[in-house]
């Protein structure tokens, strides 16, 4: 193959659906990757799949594929995700459903093994803090960053759609890449350039002006209908991005620049399991309107072991808002919190307490303008803590409803909450100690575009 076209449909587990329907549909892609999983993320996974065995896949599986997958089969472009999230093997099972649904023929593959948990010796040191991983608290999860070369399996197999759990963001992208391109898992510089145009896609409408727009400084027009980016990559992996004609956003050196910079901490030698991606000999140059050219990135062999993102039980989190409004609202709110730090002395909790905006206080519709006390404002004061059991994290919330009749005057509008929280540590194990597993899932009769 002499070019691939891959897109980027999703940049995190929340992101917007339509501009990946727009690119599957317009884009001429070979392939389409839609990134969704954070070490955030994956925590939110555990916790759900902890109270149910058959959840802990990205809650939004369903609609993207809804949305993507018969198109996608029609048009011959494979899906590429990482929405197993904490259970690939129930997110496999949730694409064969979508497909039956849709009436599609598509082979699925589940690429699991990630999940490291037995391997993991408890007495290695988090890679954040240098303490111990079992001295953190409880560990429930440990998910080591799979690499491209688990994902080709699926690929040479013929699957349409493959699903992942923990793999390195950039090599959902390199495994494709390296497929159609015949690169070698050894080809340490052709892994680079594929490295590089993972890294840059992985954020999706990152690259096209989201978090890169600020008005007045970084301007990016029609941000409301931004589009997502594609890249044009060579078998020299040269890359050439791009995005919809008619779409909002802008990809020009700026924002490629800052994009690929983005969470990198060593840019002569950025760690992934594919490869060390070394960007001193990137060239970023402009070769069109909202098209950029990409190329230079070199690449050494591949570290020895891979990082793995621990989950432990941290305790659970009390969140709790009242609103106070009118003349003399700031200082009511501040003593509110006030007493409930007081309340809650004896527990030993480090509470944060903020109060949040400072509006003007609202004037009728149609009504003349008028000059507004500054006292005449509305303000939310919010409490948080930590909590080491949900008994005190209930009490925490106890507190702030409480303010209603036991707190300053003309509180209003509580909302409390709390959640169990799953903290996230690193640590890295020998990468022969993972091993991938690959799981395919047949679905209708002859295996050809629907």
């Amino acid at each position: 193959m002499t070019r691939v076209r891959i897109g980027s449909g999703a940049g995190f587990s929340a992101d917007r659906i339509d501009p990946a329907v727009a690119l599957l549909r317009d884009g001429d892609l070979d392939d389409l990757v839609l990134e969704c999983l954070a070490e955030r993320t994956i925590a939110l996974g555990q916790l759900r799949r902890r109270l149910d065995h058959e959840a802990g896949y990205d809650p939004l599986l369903r609609r993207r594929l809804d949305a993507l997958l018969p198109d996608a089969r029609r048009r011959g472009v494979r899906l590429l995700t990482n929405m197993g999230s904490a259970n690939p093997t129930a997110a496999g099972q949730v694409a064969r459903a979508v497909a039956e649904a849709h009436g599609l023929t598509a082979r699925i593959g589940v690429v699991t093994g990630d999940d490291v948990l037995d391997q993991l010796d408890l007495d290695a040191p988090a890679l954040e803090d240098g303490v111990a991983l079992r001295a953190h608290g409880p560990v429930v999860s440990a998910n080591a960053y799979l690499g491209a070369d688990a994902i080709r399996p699926a690929l040479t197999s013929g699957c349409d759609l493959v699903i992942t759990g923990r793999v390195a963001d950039p090599s959902l992208f390199l495994a494709p890449l390296a497929e159609r391109l015949g690169w070698r898992d050894d080809d340490w510089d052709r892994s680079a350039a594929g490295t590089m145009v993972g890294h840059l896609l992985e954020c999706a409408g990152q690259l096209t002006g989201g978090y890169f727009a600020d008005p007045g400084k970084k301007d990016v027009p029609d941000l409301a209908h931004l589009g997502f980016p594609y890249a044009d990559v060579d078998p020299d992996g040269a890359a050439s991005f791009g995005k919809l004609p008619g779409t909002g956003g802008r990809i020009d050196r700026a924002t490629v620049r800052e994009q690929l910079l983005y969470e990198i901490t060593d840019p002569t030698a950025y760690a992934t399991p594919d490869v060390y991606l070394d960007l001193r000999g990137v060239h970023v140059e402009q070769s069109g309107l909202d098209r950029v050219a990409v190329r230079g990135a070199s690449g050494r062999p591949r570290p020895d072991q891979l990082k793995v993102s621990v989950g432990y039980r941290a305790g659970y989190r009390a969140e709790g808002e009242i609103s106070y409004v009118g003349p003399n609202a700031a200082q009511r709110a501040r003593l509110a919190g006030d007493v409930v730090s007081e309340r809650l002395k004896g527990h030993g909790l480090r509470l944060r307490v903020d109060l949040i905006g400072t509006l003007p206080a609202p004037v009728a519709s149609g009504g003349p303008a008028v000059d507004v006390d500054p006292g005449e404002s509305e303000i939310r004061l919010r409490v948080a803590a930590l909590c080491p059991h949900q008994e005190i994290a209930d009490e925490v919330c106890g507190e702030v409803e409480a303010l209603y009749t036991n707190g300053p005057a003309g509180g209003g509008g509580v909302r409390t909450e709390t959640t169990e929280v799953i903290g996230i540590v690193s640590t890295v194990i020998p990468r022969e100690r993972v091993r991938p597993r690959l799981e395919i899932i047949e679905v209708g009769g002859d295996h050809a575009p629907a």
